[in-house]
């Protein structure tokens, strides 16, 4: 073993001058890797990605950020309830008031329910949206007290000469719904025939009609055409809403098997009949 650590002054020498050369070499490639770097990462075109992606990464971050936009607060779920910093009482308090069937209308009235601090609303009323129909100033003889109070047939208005204006003033009546009266009314000579034909309007609801019906009626209704239900052929039934032809031949069918049809009930038994528009098909039948 003494053999492989004996060395000779020369070869002491040697190995000195071995291991300063490879220190210097080590020495050497550190500061030419270092100096490499710093050329690299001064790249002016290095630069200009390295900003890029920084503004990238900004302008992502920020469409991550929650963004609020105008909403109805009768339609506030825990959820989004959560995410506007409403605590929990205050969140089962709104469903609790809205479980009543009833509506907040203003922001006065949803800060009273909930109980959610001046700073929230500061921070989250602006973007209240309520429907047209609240925000809308309606006409001063057409308040809701109008309505309690059951008005003869005297005392209404004929349906075929209201305005748009005008039926706007029923709670629950805004600008869509009143065009879409004024429509279907237009659609025949003469306005409505009877009350039943509000039902044929879309999106008018059981109870706006009601309202409606306190208020006004059909006074000059357009002549129909009749038909007796015991004599009127296939193509007569078929002119009759929601009758088609194989429905018309159920009744003649029925009719003849039990020797004429004596009363509008009497057609709900006939095969599918539609029941729900009976009362829309009688206008124009003759018993």
């Amino acid at each position: 073993m003494k053999s492989h650590f004996r060395f000779s002054k020369k070869q002491r020498n040697g190995i000195f001058l071995l291991v300063l050369i490879v220190v210097g070499l080590q020495l050497w490639s550190f500061v030419r890797n270092n100096r490499s770097a710093k050329q690299y990462f001064d790249n002016p075109e290095l630069q200009e990605w390295r900003r890029e992606v920084d503004s990238l990464t900004a302008l992502k971050e920020a469409e991550s950020q929650f963004k609020l936009y105008p909403f109805n607060p009768n339609y506030i779920s825990d959820y989004k309830g959560y995410t506007l910093g409403m605590t929990l009482e205050q969140i089962d308090a709104l469903h609790a008031f809205r479980a009543q069937n009833k509506w907040i209308n203003s922001r006065q009235e949803f800060q009273k329910i909930t109980d959610v601090s001046k700073e929230w609303m500061d921070s989250i009323a602006p973007y209240f949206k309520f429907p047209e129909w609240i925000s809308k100033e309606r006409p001063k003889s057409y308040n809701n007290d109008a309505f309690s109070i059951p008005k003869t047939y005297e005392d209404k208005y004929d349906l075929n000469k209201a305005t748009a204006r005008q039926l706007e003033g029923i709670y629950g009546i805004g600008p869509t719904l009143s065009k879409r009266i004024i429509e279907y009314r237009s659609k025949f000579d003469g306005g409505f025939a009877d009350d039943i034909e509000l039902t044929e309007i879309y999106g008018l609801k059981d109870s706006t009609i009601t309202r409606l019906l306190n208020y006004y009626t059909v006074k000059t209704p357009r002549d129909l055409v009749k038909f007796n239900i015991n004599s009127a052929s296939r193509d007569q039934l078929v002119q009759i809403p929601y009758i088609d032809y194989e429905l018309a031949f159920n009744i003649i069918e029925y009719r003849t098997l039990h020797e004429g049809i004596k009363g509008i009930e009497e057609l709900t038994k006939i095969e599918d009949f539609p029941e729900k528009k009976i009362n829309l098909i009688r206008l124009y039948l003759q018993f």
